[in-house]
């Protein structure tokens, strides 16, 4: 899927928290804090939670730290694996906040907090839908999100619901969509696009693509084993996006202003 043209101007400028070239013999600086990544999931969102949790294993199948931070809500959830570290370096962090602003304290609190323990890291949060219409300052938490929808116009809909709640609490914010539950490509391109124009449009900035999650079996497999896909069917095509999003999110990781 297309991408905005002037994501290549990034790749030409400092990597945030990173000098462009450390001195000879020292070991690679390690950034201030971990870049955060909300995403919008609903409390019962089985589907779109399974797709979270299972893109933090592929980002840790990929060489990154990758922590999921949630609400703690009522439990036990059947949404969530139980907290603490799990498979690869992975680990699922529930925290008390009840708000927007106490949750981005939280995730700014665990992605300092983990930034010196590795150099490529991730800090994933379940951003509860309602809560972007809430106060309380949320930049530190909306400046990269990303939403997860299906391609028929209720979900483009509720997306681009999203999107504009998104940007009017964060005007800098980076929004990048990944499609689900497409059966062919071409559908899930003209499902991007159409949401794109209308960001653009409406809102006068557009989302990035961060791919497209296939509609398999496999999925559904992973969700009621509670298992990630890409270690129980790694060949799966259903394993394969999601390391194709995974990598995705690896490239923008460094851009100025997401860590």
């Amino acid at each position: 899927m297309a991408r905005n043209l002037d994501d290549v101007a990034d790749y030409f400028l400092p990597r945030a928290g990173g000098a462009l070239v450390a001195p000879r013999g020292a070991p690679p600086e390690r950034p201030a804090a971990l870049p955060i990544l909300a995403i919008p999931i609903g409390e019962r969102d089985v589907v779109r939670s399974a797709f979270a949790w299972n893109l933090a294993v592929e980002l840790a199948r990929l060489g990154a730290s990758a922590a999921l931070l949630a609400p703690r809500g009522d439990e036990p959830s059947p949404v969530w694996p139980e907290g603490g570290p799990g498979p690869m370096d992975t680990e699922v962090v529930l925290c008390d906040a009840r708000d927007l602003a106490a949750l981005g304290r939280a995730a700014l609190d665990l992605a300092v907090a983990r930034a010196p323990e590795c150099e490529r890291g991730f800090v994933l949060v379940r951003v509860p839908p309602e809560w972007l219409h809430g106060n309380g300052d949320a930049r530190a938490l909306l400046r990269w999100v990303l939403l997860f929808t299906a391609g028929e116009p209720r979900e483009l809909a509720e997306a681009f619901a999203l999107a504009k709640a998104v940007m009017a609490r964060s005007a800098g914010a980076r929004v990048g969509v990944t499609i689900h539950g497409a059966r062919r490509v071409a559908r899930a391109e003209e499902s991007f696009r159409r949401l794109a124009d209308a960001t653009a449009r409406q809102l006068g900035r557009s989302v990035v693509s961060y791919g497209l999650l296939v509609d398999d079996l496999h999925v559904y497999r992973g969700i009621v084993a509670r298992r990630p896909i890409g270690l129980e069917h790694p060949q799966s095509a259903a394993a394969r996006a999601l390391r194709d999003v995974a990598q995705l999110l690896m490239e923008d990781a460094g851009r100025p202003g997401l860590a």
